[in-house]
């Protein structure tokens, strides 16, 4: 007998009051996250008579690429340990670490200390994370599954666009360290909700200690490496993480940079002040994390549509389209400094990230031996892990000597013997712009235009989509090698 097709009210209604619990939690989450994460790079080397703390993008890179690489390795074991001591009280000190971790990250400023708290922050984050996805899979069936992991990547985006766009009027309007404390009330709303309205699901004990369990989820992650089909697969999809990271990492500094975003501000004005204002926070210039929060915004509005296309095509032949396109929208962002192609280029690449990201996980699927999906599947953070380790060099080193315009003015001044004060607390980041203007008889638009005909900042583009081009290309490879031979396989047999 075939089962009665539920209407969608139906679904709806079919879900327990955890799974909304947990959808909730995660839009708040998300919203800390990266209403902090989307303006991080911009906090973390801003000049420091902003409020900002004037570390170098070396710095920077460091900070957000090692600590959020931690971040996506520890859920392999953190999912562990919540299968253990139970998700109400794992969640319960996940929120109280983001709580304490997001204040204090505004309250310290030097390299080391920004390092430690937030390495403390991912901590937290990484507790959370596998216990929000592990309640969803609980909470649904087969019956309403594909609908219900639906609702809950868009409870993702819709935290990740409404976080930055808080953000980003709070820091304009009242300074830097709104934006903590915003993050740590966001997540104290959570830890309200897990006390109150949270209850603990059943949940399937064993005599193992936790120390037993970590072992077996090591010895499970290195059976499933074992496999070189997952392997290779795993280590080309570095390369989509590695590019897609620029979009956080690098994006913003770039944009900070080298984007008139005042002349961007009036353009838009003229079609929609309202608009304007809103991707100013109130301001004169649109901040670069409101361009950055498009690619949400998009996600949001187009992931339905996009998804139902993506149906009607192979999973490998939508992650290469997909990369094809992220490839050529991440592009764009980079190599002009026109504002309005940095707006097209950011919808372009959110529509090749909604065609791969989602597409990922049945990938590895379609490549995972019967009985095996499960083992296989706890794989799937290894290559963000490692996309994340890898941005640090791009968004950091490289960065630094290719297209930091401080570096770049400091550079020019010195092949032209004027004599220019070191930075210090004393003398910012600004007033080295403002005075090597005055020195140059330039205005401060006249300089980086100068700067960017001279050193072509934007060449870091030639790194960010080369690595999109060597991953299509090798995805293409894969696919000719390993899984049409697999299809044909499944069909005969």
């Amino acid at each position: 007998m075939s089962k009665e097709k539920k209407s969608f009210l139906q679904v709806m209604s079919s879900y327990p009051k955890s799974f909304w619990v947990a959808s909730i939690m995660e839009l708040f989450e998300r919203w800390a996250w990266y209403g902090l994460f989307a303006v991080l790079a911009l906090y973390l080397t801003g000049s420091t008579d902003e409020g900002a703390l004037g570390l170098t993008h070396t710095e920077k890179g460091q900070i957000m690429g090692f600590v959020t690489a931690i971040l996506y390795l520890l859920p392999l074991f953190t999912g562990v340990v919540a299968d253990k001591i139970g998700y109400k009280l794992s969640l319960i000190i996940a929120y109280i670490m983001l709580i304490t971790g997001y204040y204090f990250m505004g309250e310290v400023t030097s390299y080391s200390s920004v390092f430690l708290v937030f390495l403390y922050v991912a901590v937290g984050a990484a507790i959370f994370k596998p216990v929000a996805s592990a309640i969803i899979t609980k909470s649904t069936d087969e019956s309403n599954s594909t609908l219900g992991f639906g609702i809950f990547y868009m409870m993702v985006n819709i935290g990740g666009f409404i976080g930055p766009a808080f953000s980003s009027t709070l820091r304009t309007q009242y300074g830097w360290k709104i934006v903590f404390i915003q993050a740590a009330i966001v997540i104290f709303i959570n830890l309200l909700i897990v006390i109150f309205f949270f209850k603990e699901p059943n949940r399937v004990k064993n005599e193992e200690s936790i120390g037993e369990a970590l072992r077996g989820s090591i010895k499970n992650i290195w059976e499933a490496l074992k496999d070189t089909k997952l392997t290779v697969l795993l280590i080309i999809m570095v390369g989509f993480w590695t590019m897609f990271n620029q979009l956080f990492y690098t994006l913003p500094t770039f944009i900070e940079d080298w984007i008139d975003t005042a002349a961007l501000h009036d353009s838009i004005a003229e079609i929609s002040p309202w608009l304007a204002s809103f991707m100013s926070g109130g301001g004169t210039s649109v901040n670069p994390e409101m361009l950055i929060n498009i690619d949400a915004g998009s996600i949001v509005l187009l992931q339905l549509l996009v998804s139902y296309y993506v149906l009607k095509m192979r999973h490998v032949s939508a992650m290469i389209t997909g990369f094809i396109i992220a490839a050529i929208g991440i592009g764009i962002t980079f190599y002009t400094g026109n504002g309005l192609f940095t707006i097209l280029g950011i919808v372009i690449f959110a529509i090749g990230e909604m065609m791969t990201n989602p597409t990922f996980s049945s990938f590895i699927a379609l490549i995972s031996p019967k009985g095996k999906e499960a083992l296989y599947m706890g794989t799937y953070f290894l290559p963000v892990f490692a996309g994340n380790f890898f941005t640090t060099f791009i968004s950091g080193n490289l960065y630094q000597a290719w297209s930091d315009k401080l570096s770049l003015l400091q550079t020019e001044m010195s092949k032209r013997a004027i004599d220019m004060p070191e930075i210090t607390k004393d003398f910012t980041k600004n007033d080295y712009f403002s005075l090597a203007s005055e020195k140059l008889n330039m205005t401060q638009n006249q300089v980086t235009q100068m700067i960017w005909d001279i050193y072509q900042p934007n060449k870091i583009w030639y790194v960010i989509v080369g690595i999109g081009i060597v991953t299509i290309l090798a995805l293409f490879i894969y696919d000719r090698l390993v899984v049409r031979p697999k299809e044909k396989q499944i069909v005969n047999s």
